[in-house]
């Protein structure tokens, strides 16, 4: 039966790992300490590693993991990831026949002009493009990037489990209630969030269609965003795009 589990890594990453009884993936293992201790406690072997993009804390662990394992490493063509052996490029099609997953390769640019998403088996790995109620800030790409990005991954089916790279939800949700104070649902993720956290228990996956109802990132197209957006900038934001660089410019600061 395929499972997955969370590694917490360094202050609020998690290295995900898909697995089963034998065999296991880790997506973005930025610290391979934290995941040989796990993969030797429950005695799996690792067969590949999934990077969404290029930062160190998501592909710190490769080069360690890749001389004990002799695993595979996929990741964006067009990044240097440490120890690639399978360039990832939007349209591929991945297969772990060991754990039963096929994934599709989404590009998804603007945190980093590489980024890629794996998606398959009702599951979306993102890295740092989507978060719980947030989304990743505009590094490389363009705000353009960044919202088409994000738009791609909203038009996934609504029960697709969101797999995302920090544990940033409530910080998320903080900001996400003063764009949309109102909204009932955010105001039910939050509470839920919390206890969550009171437990030290991860607030993720969250879904596609959480994130709808209450990411403000997903929600440029909504009149009472729209609205907050631009009481905030002091100008009148007539497209999606417009919110959501004011949205991602709002959040930068607050």
């Amino acid at each position: 039966m395929l499972m997955i589990e969370p590694i917490p890594a360094f202050r609020d990453n998690y290295i995900w790992v898909a697995r089963n009884n034998q065999y296991a993936a880790a997506i973005d293992p930025g610290d391979a300490a934290p995941l040989l201790h796990y993969l030797e406690s429950e005695n799996l072997d690792l067969v590949a590693i999934l990077n969404t993009h290029h930062h160190a804390d998501h592909v710190g662990g490769n080069l360690e993991l890749k001389a004990r394992f002799s695993c595979k490493i996929h990741g964006p063509a067009g990044e240097s990831i440490p120890g690639l052996t399978h360039p990832a490029r939007g349209g591929d099609r991945i297969l772990l026949p060991e754990i039963g997953m096929t994934l599709d390769v989404f590009d998804i640019p603007g945190h980093t002009l590489g980024h890629v998403a794996y998606y398959g088996e009702g599951v979306l790995f993102c890295g740092d493009t989507l978060f719980g109620c947030g989304c990743g800030r505009v590094f490389e790409g363009t705000m353009a990037q960044m919202h088409a990005s994000l738009e791609k991954l909203s038009h996934l089916p609504g029960n697709t489990r969101v797999y995302c790279a920090h544990e940033y939800t409530l910080a998320n949700i903080h900001f996400a209630k003063e764009v949309e104070p109102e909204n009932e649902v955010l105001t039910r993720r939050e509470a839920e969030a919390i206890d969550l956290r009171k437990r030290h228990l991860p607030t993720l996956p969250s879904t596609i269609g959480l994130e709808r109802q209450t990411n403000p990132f997903l929600r440029c197209d909504i009149p009472r965003v729209a609205e907050s957006a631009s009481k905030h900038s002091g100008s009148s934001l007539t497209s999606p795009l417009e919110v959501f660089t004011a949205l991602r410019k709002w959040k930068n600061a607050f």
